[in-house]
Formats: C-alpha cells, structure tokens, sequence
C-alpha cells in the first residue's frame, strides 16, 4: 500500500493507492496541522510501504509530514517530488523545469497515463492554473491567476469597505456589495477560462481539479470533467514505479 500527499496551499490532501486503485482522499486545511492531529488521523491506516508527498507550500509542512511519518511507521520510503524536464511521457515546457509548480506537474503527468488526449488542466485552487498539454505529451504552457477566494481576500486587504464573505449569491449584477465581489470574482475566473480556450482547437478535453471545480465548472458553458485526484494519481504513478 501506498500513501500519497498533496500539501497546497491551503489544504493537505491525502489517499491510499493499492492494487492500481486510489482509495478515497481526505483534505485537512493546512492552519490546523499539527503533530496530534496527523497521528490521529493517520494512526488506523494499514502500514504503507512507500508515501509521495507534493509540496507547494512551506518547507515547514513537509517536516511534520516526514516526522509523523517516521513516527508511525520507521521503515517508510519517503519520496518528495519535485519538477523536471521529461518524465512518464510528459515534456515540460519551462525553461527552468524545476520551477514549473510540482502539483501542476503531478496534473499533467497524471492527464497523459490517464486520459492519453490533448487537453487543457484547470487547477481551481488557491491560485487558478491552467496548463495545455498535447496528445504527445508536450506540455505547451500554462497561466496562472488568484483564486476565488484568494481574489475576495485581496479585495478585503486592500480596501476599507470591502469585506470578506464566502457566502454564494448569483451571478449577475448585483444591488449589494456582497453579491457584486461574488459575481465579479467568479466571471473573472471564468473569463479567464473561457478566453484560455477560445484560441485553442474545441475538440480539447477540458480537465478541471482543486477545491472550486465544482462551482466552476457550474457557470461554464461547455462540457468539461472534474477529476479532484489528478496530483494525487500523479503522485501514485511516481510511488508505484519508483525503484525504492
């Protein structure tokens, strides 16, 4: 059996991988880590052979990980990925490979074992990425934008008036303050999306992930699929092949 773990920016999601199959994942935001709270969460799964991890957030989380890890079962293989230039397939289109966010190399390496189709990844978390991958396996680039929430927050920080809610309303325009930053926020992203795809072929599956797919994928127009364990079935592929 294998662990695997996504550390974001905002949650810690994991799962186990056994028998080819990704068992049910779980989140814990990241605010309410702490050594107890893992081994009480962790304590009653079968022993792992092997855990993956994925960090795009602090070096801090990656320590307490390790240290539960370690705790709960000594003779764990720990494996952090980390980006690189080519592997499972995939040519990654950055420069500096290495600084092409892991969860989004986890994304694309997952899309191409897969699904094996040109598509378009949407990651709707924290930040919102989208990255454009062939049906060869060639990463063409990606962009990056604040997340929904991320988007509410910047306003509440930057303004005097404007406060934070992550209460839903509709979408069009508004007559009270809260209803505006929420429709507003939401047709940003989903512009943003909309205008990612309007230079690209309409035969491209679309792919969205994260934490907001859903409410996404909800006021977009066209079909898309919501897969919410890319990074994690990423992880499962380095995990099951590693020579460790």
């Amino acid at each position: 059996m294998i662990l695997v773990i996504d550390i974001g920016n905002s949650r810690l999601k994991w799962a186990t991988f056994h028998n080819a199959n990704l068992q049910q994942s779980h989140a814990i935001n990241n605010e309410a880590l702490n050594t107890t709270k893992l081994i009480e969460l962790w304590k009653h799964l079968p022993t792992p052979r092997k855990l993956a991890l994925g960090c795009v957030s602090s070096k801090s989380i990656v320590d307490l990980v390790t240290t539960v890890a370690n705790k709960l079962w000594p003779a764990i293989i720990i494996i952090q990925v980390k980006s690189e230039s080519y592997t499972f397939g995939v040519h990654n289109a950055y420069i500096e490979p290495e600084k092409l966010g892991v969860d989004r190399w986890l994304a694309l390496i997952a899309v191409r074992n897969y699904y094996q189709k040109s598509a378009c990844i949407i990651d709707c978390g924290t930040a919102i990425t989208i990255d454009f991958i062939d049906a060869d396996g060639n990463h063409q680039g990606g962009m990056i934008s604040p997340g929904l929430t991320l988007m509410k927050k910047s306003l509440a920080i930057a303004t005097d008036l404007l406060m934070f809610n992550e209460d839903k309303f509709s979408t069009g325009p508004a007559n009270f303050t809260e209803a505006a930053i929420y429709s507003g926020t939401l047709n940003a992203a989903t512009g943003l999306i909309k205008s990612a795809l309007s230079t690209q072929d309409s035969s491209l599956t679309v792919i969205l992930t994260g934490g907001d797919a859903d409410m996404i994928a909800n006021h977009l127009s066209f079909n898309v699929i919501i897969d919410s364990n890319l990074v994690l079935l990423g992880l499962a592929l380095f995990a099951s092949n590693s020579r460790h």
